[in-house]
């Protein structure tokens, strides 16, 4: 048996893997399985890729330079992974996915042009599908490179989170894709190193702009959109390279981050196109037309009771959970509640947090039990029999406007409708709108309270007062 047929078969085993972790990931009982599926895969892709690299070590002192690379480039790798993976906190998972994608474009833009510079000797119809191959990927790399920059820059807040609104910028869009199908056939043609440069540069420009067009309330889509466009990068690249897992892998990743963008705008009422056209927050209400109203304040003594003699609770964490990192008290406070007798039930909306499944995660690390963790479809109907509903850190998500208010940047959102219950306990820093930029008139209700400060110490002084 030769290094290749068994680097193939380890091949296939290895895309099974992969399968079989995404099947895992999409409930959470069996999501620390699939992530362990993924490693076994990526682990053995890993082994033999190295495999077919030593054995074509012993032809020469060339491929003996490949294995070199190969290895300096798993460990320098292997090692910043590590790093980041250990210091990232939870509130930082968003951007350094985003900034993970960015890798992906890059290697598929240098992939790209590897194949341009090298020699294939192909010739005829072989190398014009060649020519289109190393074209495509290029373009798509570049486009995911610098719209993972962007989208990494606004989720840090190293970037402005509103949407950039260079006049005539659907138009500039659309010319940019046009510009490129013209490049592309005319490479296909008279493959010349000039246009390579030109399409890099396009798609660099285009990526930017892409991303710093989209408002901050629509990141959640962006991050599974450029999740992707990394899977689309990678599989133009395993053509590129003869590669067949990376192909696979790539179409895995990519149509999944597609139906994934797909989920996330259904979620938000939102077509992609329009997401790709601008985000929440272009139309965002200046000062003097903001809503406004009186406001009532509870401490956390007055919360206590209201939760001790409550016969359900549902809790509806958002971004402002994680950056307080008021997961663990809010776990704490869950079970304390339940051991009282009380109903008490996590509603997640799909687009909470920046990331989708953002709150799950945070959730599931503080060991909230899977079951008593619901959807917003399977946790709206029963809002109006909840005795109380703990708004801690979100904001867009339980915003009635979007019910409500036909003029409003998220009308037609569907959102958590918390206003329903008896009563509403919202745990904020301040009356600050949320990160669409979007006013709530949720804060001004009759049946609203306002708990202001940071959300794990306010947690943590109703379980005192508990």
């Amino acid at each position: 048996m030769t290094a290749a047929s068994v680097a193939t078969a380890a091949y296939i085993v290895a895309a099974l893997l992969f399968i079989l972790s995404l099947a895992g990931l999409s409930r959470h009982d069996t999501a620390r399985r699939g992530v362990v599926y993924g490693m076994i895969g990526m682990a053995l892709a890993l082994a033999a890729t190295i495999w077919l690299t030593v054995t074509a070590s012993w032809g020469g002192p060339q491929a003996a330079l490949g294995l070199t690379l190969l290895v300096v480039a798993m460990l320098v790798g292997a090692a910043i992974g590590l790093w980041r993976a250990r210091r990232v906190e939870m509130t930082g998972m968003p951007q350094l996915i985003a900034l993970l994608h960015s890798f992906v474009g890059l290697a598929a833009v240098l992939v790209g042009w590897n194949g341009a510079l090298y020699d294939t000797g192909l010739e005829g119809a072989l190398a014009d599908i060649h020519h289109a191959e190393v074209f495509i990927g290029v373009f798509i790399g570049g486009v995911t490179f610098t719209g993972s920059i962007v989208a990494f820059l606004k989720l840090s807040a190293r970037m402005s989170s509103k949407p950039l609104m260079l006049p005539g910028k659907n138009a500039l869009n659309l010319g940019a894709v046009i510009v490129f199908l013209a490049l592309t056939v005319w490479y296909v043609i008279t493959p010349d190193l000039w246009l390579l440069i030109v399409v890099t540069a396009l798609a660099l420009a285009l990526g930017w702009h892409l991303v710093a067009s989209i408002g901050g309330g629509d990141m959640p889509v962006v991050v599974s959109m450029l999740n992707s466009y990394s899977g689309w990068a990678a599989a133009a690249a395993g053509f590129l390279l003869n590669n067949d897992l990376l192909i696979v892998t790539g179409a895995l990743v990519g149509s999944s981050g597609a139906y994934l963008s797909y989920i996330m705008c259904r979620a938000m009422n939102r077509s992609f196109i329009s997401v790709i056209a601008g985000g929440f927050g272009i139309e965002a209400p200046r000062k003097d037309d903001e809503e406004t109203g009186e406001h009532r304040e509870v401490d956390a003594e007055t919360a206590a009771e209201m939760l001790a003699a409550a016969d359900s609770v549902v809790i509806t964490p958002g971004y402002g959970m994680a950056v307080a990192q008021a997961q663990y008290p809010v776990a704490e406070l869950a079970a304390r509640l339940r051991e009282r007798g009380v109903n008490v039930r996590f509603g997640i909306h799909p687009v909470a947090g920046r990331l989708p499944g953002h709150m799950n995660v945070l959730l599931a690390e503080a060991k909230v039990p899977y079951d008593i963790v619901l959807e917003m479809d399977e946790i709206n109907d029963d809002m109006p029999d909840t005795s109380v509903v703990l708004v801690i850190g979100a904001n867009d998500t339980v915003n009635p406007a979007a019910a409500e208010d036909p003029g409003s940047p998220i009308a037609g959102m569907p959102v958590l409708k918390v206003w329903e219950a008896e009563n509403v306990i919202v745990f904020k820093r301040s009356m600050a709108s949320g990160y669409a930029g979007v006013q709530n008139p949720l804060f001004f209700r009759d049946n609203a309270q306002m708990l202001f400060g940071d959300a794990k110490e306010r947690v943590e002084d109703i379980l005192k007062a508990l």
